[in-house]
């Protein structure tokens, strides 16, 4: 198969001609279309709204935002720019504070654009920098999908859930990108994705991804985790993750744990794929915000209600998977194994 076409189809986002253009994700499956914003606030509403979503995808949109900014700014002076800089970096951090890629790409740049000079030297490294992220993004899939390829077996059912694969990154994807490696080693593999509650990345998007690109995938609830694995179904589980704490502590979306939990009461190993840029090493597990969603999403599908009103809701966006419930971590460094505490800081001194 032609990988290229497919990174190409499913370029989740990219600049083009001092413009961002991204994969509107709320419209999927029913329709693939593209979107273009030359305004920093634009991007920071498609984060906010999932129009992109994924943690490596809304590192790299981040990064976009700031290069937006820079050619927004109509500073004369290298303070007043990074002044405005600073007021952009602000407003795209806070759409998604779980997601530690989007801090990381935007202090990326915010340092980039420190050490310029002057404000068009600052515009053309902020600028070029973005786009070498998202190329690096693509670039650090492939070895992550190379690293955990040798972990699954020919003719594995590898179950995943919510959407790792080229929709949450520029192209490729985290888990997804480790099930495509897979089969390009020459495995053949089949995959059962669940649905994904609240908003259904799972049926949406995983589903939609990979019936693109020709694999043997299954839809299922999410309540029939349990059942797919008693039933012999599953050899083996891999999800993508939001944050990762130094400890091996997991956040990732909701539901992560329950499959985790689960994949431990029959004996199947579970992995989890993420960049190095996913790890958070100064954060402890418990003082990690976990972002709280519209109870909405709940309450009813579209625009039909199956829910009493006022009906209290907690629909938290992502859960916390404990390190004894994962086999492995695999980066694009290596695959870190318990005890975590250990395995994740070597991986950081791997990439030094």
């Amino acid at each position: 198969m032609d990988n290229t076409a497919i990174d190409s189809s499913l370029r989740t986002v990219e600049w083009k001609d001092n413009k961002v253009i991204m994969i509107d994700q709320t419209k999927l499956p029913n329709q693939l279309v593209f979107v273009e914003y030359d305004d920093y606030n634009q991007v920071a509403d498609a984060i906010r709204t999932l129009v992109v979503r994924g943690a490596p995808a809304i590192g790299v949109s981040g990064a976009f935002g700031l290069a937006l900014a820079v050619l927004q700014s109509k500073s004369v002076t290298k303070d007043t720019l990074l002044q405005d800089l600073e007021k952009a970096r602000k407003i795209l951090y806070d759409t998604r504070p779980t997601a530690v890629n989007l801090k990381w790409g935007l202090d990326k740049i915010m340092k980039i654009a420190n050490s310029g000079d002057s404000v068009d030297q600052i515009r053309q490294l902020v600028i070029s920098e973005a786009k070498k992220m998202a190329e690096e993004d693509i670039e650090i899939n492939k070895a992550m999908g190379k690293n955990g390829s040798i972990l699954f077996d020919n003719n594995d059912t590898i179950m995943t859930h919510c959407n790792a694969g080229a929709l949450a990154t520029v192209a490729y994807g985290t888990a997804l990108g480790v099930i495509r490696a897979t089969r390009e080693s020459g495995k053949n593999v089949k995959v059962i994705a669940t649905e994904t509650r609240p908003i259904q990345q799972g049926s949406r998007l995983t589903a939609f991804e990979l019936k693109h690109d020709g694999f043997d995938v299954s839809l299922i609830p999410d309540t029939a985790v349990g059942y797919s694995m008693a039933n012999g179904l599953v050899n083996k589980v891999i999800v993508g993750a939001d944050r990762i704490v130094k400890t091996g502590h997991v956040f990732n979306k909701i539901g992560t744990y329950q499959v985790a939990t689960m994949a431990k009461q029959h004996g199947i190993p579970f992995y989890v794929a993420a960049p190095l840029s996913t790890i958070d090493l100064e954060t402890k597990a418990e003082d990690v915000i976990i972002e709280m969603r519209k109870g909405s999403e709940v309450t009813g599908i579209g625009d039909k209600k199956t829910a009493p009103d006022d009906i209290n809701v907690i629909n938290p966006a992502f859960d916390m998977t404990p390190p004894e419930l994962i086999s492995g971590i695999i980066t694009e460094k290596g695959v870190a194994t318990a005890p975590y505490d250990q395995s994740i800081p070597k991986l950081f001194q791997a990439n030094n």
